[in-house]
This record gives structure tokens, sequence and C-alpha cells, in this order.
């Protein structure tokens, strides 16, 4: 049996990693420079020749102390270094973290300003971008992010799909309006898939995965963010996903039924600035 003295110092040390892991988790990992995660795929009938490479930035949460505007400048440059064909911004600008207070949108604004690709810069909203937003949570129309991103020339996507092409192959780029706010979404996948006009393959853009079962094999990709990952991921693990389908679709590259999901770690944090195990991360998808 233990001793008083080693039961002390057991509880001592158990108290030791206990702070130590709150200090990485709120000091460290959270604040890091983004990993670069790649996932490289040949969706079916994707089209000999025509490679893509696709930089996604997902989840940022302006805010301060934990994701200020100089941190965002950073990111941008990091992210323009990719060599991306396209920039996708796969919503969650804003924060609502009590914790922190939120960078003028004029800030983050001009932060992002120097994102650059040469097929675009292309974005769709979070559901924080309603959420936090009161004025467009009352009138059910996008206001601040909406009002940056036309400032800095960058299309939002609000359930529609824009016919692209790259070395003489044509492809679309679709994007769905929040699947959670204001009331209970605005999402139209059917409304828009019928804008494709032709038989050249779809990315979608969509911030909550949780749409995928419903996206027919006709979308090459989905992308997605919103979970952060799990934002504490603990051996592959994430206890808490803010998803009605839980682990499924918390991270990464999944596939069902031939169809193809990445979801993006993202960047910033939610209700804590905590990252445990998950990193904040650039994701970068390479098709063909």
């Amino acid at each position: 049996m233990l001793s008083r003295r080693g039961l002390l110092k057991t509880f001592g040390a158990f108290v030791l990693a206990a702070l130590s892991t709150g200090a990485y988790a709120i000091g460290i990992e959270p604040r890091g420079r983004p990993r670069v995660v790649t996932h490289r795929m040949t969706p079916p009938g994707w089209p000999q020749g025509l490679k893509l490479r696709l930089v996604l930035v997902s989840d940022i949460h302006a805010c301060d102390p934990y994701m200020p505007a100089s941190r965002i400048a950073e990111i941008a440059h990091q992210a323009n270094g990719l060599s991306g064909d396209m920039i996708l911004l796969l919503g969650d600008f804003l924060s609502g973290m009590r914790l922190g207070s939120q960078v003028p949108p004029e800030d983050w604004g001009e932060a992002l300003r120097p994102l650059s690709a040469p097929l675009g810069v292309h974005a769709i909203l979070g559901n924080h971008d309603w959420l936090d937003d009161p004025q467009a949570m009352e009138t059910g129309r996008p206001g601040i992010v909406q009002a940056v991103l036309d400032r800095l020339g960058v299309p939002l996507y609000s359930n529609r799909a824009v016919r692209l092409e790259k070395d003489g192959h044509a492809f679309w780029l679709a994007g769905l309006a929040d699947q959670l706010f204001p009331a209970t979404g605005l999402d139209d996948l059917a409304g828009t898939l019928a804008s494709v006009t032709d038989d050249a393959p779809v990315i979608l853009m969509a911030h909550e995965p949780d749409i995928f079962p419903t996206v027919p094999k006709r979308v090459a990709v989905t992308l997605s963010g919103h979970t952060h990952g799990g934002q504490i991921r603990l051996f592959g693990f994430s206890p808490v996903v803010p998803s009605r389908y839980g682990s499924r679709y918390a991270y990464g590259h999944i596939v069902e039924d031939g169809r193809h999901l990445v979801v993006s770690g993202g960047l910033g944090t939610s209700i804590l600035p905590v990252r445990l195990g998950s990193p904040p991360e650039i994701t970068v998808v390479e098709l063909g």
C-alpha cells in the first residue's frame, strides 16, 4: 500500500501533469504555426489530365488575444506560399468566444487581403458568421462577413455553382449556405446542383460536414470545416464533436460509397480557447 507521502507524491504528479497539459492546450497548441495537412485523391470519373491543388482555410474565428489580425496575416502569407490553384475559405470568420474580444472586421479583412491564387479566392459562410452577427440573425441576410468579402473582391457562394476551367478542363465550384443558421439553415443542395449544366466534375464547399450523407455521387468531393477536428482529440478520438453523427465526420479524408469528403481541422477555437491533439491546420487537397 502507498504511504501517505507516496500518495501525496502521486497526487502531486497528477496535478502537475494536468496543469502542464492545460497550459499546453491553452497556451501552445492552439497558438502555434498551422501545420499543413495534404490529402490526395482521384474521385471516380475525374477527368484525366485535370490536376487541381486546393488550399482550404477554415474556422479562423478572429478573436483577441487568441486569433488577432497579426496572426491571421501570417496565416494568409502561409496559405499563399502553398501554390494552390484556388484558396477556399470555408466559413466561421467570426468568433463569439466570451473569454476574448472580436477583432474588428476591417482588421481581419485587411489581414486576409493578400490572399491570392491563379483561379481565385472563394468563400462560404459558417454558423458563427450568423450566430455572432446579431443583425444578420435578425434580418436573415449576411452582414459583417458579406461586407468584408465584398471589399476584398472575394465571391461568396450561397447555394450557387460557378463553372471554371484549368488547362482546357472544366469543373464546377459550388457552395452551400449554412445548414444551421438562421433558424434551421438556408442550405439548398438540390437547388445548387440544379445550376450545374454539364458533366464536368463538381467540388462542393459546405461548412458543416453533416450534409455529406445526402450528397450525390455527382459531386466529386465535399469540403468542410466546422468541427475543428473535435478541438480536443485523444488517440484519434474526439469526445465532443458538433455533429449529429458524432465522430463519423469529425476530421480528415472520409470515403463512403465511393464519395469523398475532406473535413479540415481548421485554425481557431470556439467556446474555449483550447486545442489538444488537434493542432491548427491549413488543409491542402490535391485532385487528379
